[in-house]
């Protein structure tokens, strides 16, 4: 009896992750609601991929360095002649700010983040991105990327002047984190999260996609 029990439990343990990885799969080639802004060629955007989720990469435009010129004061160089992308990541807090690497998980904050924490965005700059892999590019039109910059700007939590709250947690030097709106989960990951910010500026992308392969799938399937 114990042995048939603790077999069943195993099962379940094995099969949970390939259900949920599954479930985000169909849900990215199910088409979400999106934004009915029409398509173009005049901002050219990326996201990038790291193991466990994608960051939004920004071209840092004379307009993009002052509208986050705010940042400057939590340790983002965005006015750094050297800086040409801005990245821009949605996590959860316990996770995201305390695990430098993926070496520095801890399982309370692996916990955290499943069941449910508040969350952050994070910024960070880059350089020459030309010869860095994983990283799909495509391109919006002028009124979706103002929407999809609309959206992010929706996202940040402000202070009485309506300054973004600025977190003292960093990865290195030229990084930041702030308090976001909205809630981190595992059914409410940061790759569902970017979905939803791409859906809003108009771009067409499935439903819920809650993994890297997820994104990656709903990008070939909605954008070919």
């Amino acid at each position: 009896m114990r042995a048939r029990f603790l077999i069943r439990a195993a099962t379940g343990l094995i099969c949970l992750p390939l259900l949920y990885f599954g479930a985000g799969l169909v849900g990215a080639v199910i088409p979400g609601k999106h934004a009915d802004l029409a398509p173009g060629t005049d901002v050219l955007i990326g996201l990038a991929r790291a193991p466990i989720h994608y960051d939004f990469l920004l071209p840092l435009s004379p307009e993009l360095r002052a509208r986050y010129g705010f940042a400057k004061g939590a340790g983002v160089p965005v006015d750094a002649p050297q800086a040409e992308w801005l990245l821009v990541g949605w996590g959860s807090e316990a996770f995201y700010t305390s695990a430098g690497s993926y070496a520095d998980m801890q399982p309370g904050a692996v916990f955290t983040a499943i069941t449910g924490d508040k969350a952050v965005l994070h910024l960070d700059v880059a350089g020459d991105v030309a010869s860095v892999e994983g990283i799909d590019y495509f391109t919006l039109s002028d009124a979706q990327y103002q929407a999809l910059l609309a959206s992010l700007d929706a996202n940040f939590q402000r202070d009485q002047t309506g300054a973004p709250l600025a977190l003292t947690a960093h990865f290195n030097d030229h990084d930041g984190f702030f308090a976001a709106k909205g809630d981190f989960s595992i059914l409410h990951p940061c790759n569902a999260w970017l979905g939803e910010t791409l859906r809003a500026a108009g771009v067409p992308f499935g439903i819920w996609t809650p993994t890297p392969q997820a994104v990656e799938l709903s990008l070939r399937w909605h954008q070919g």
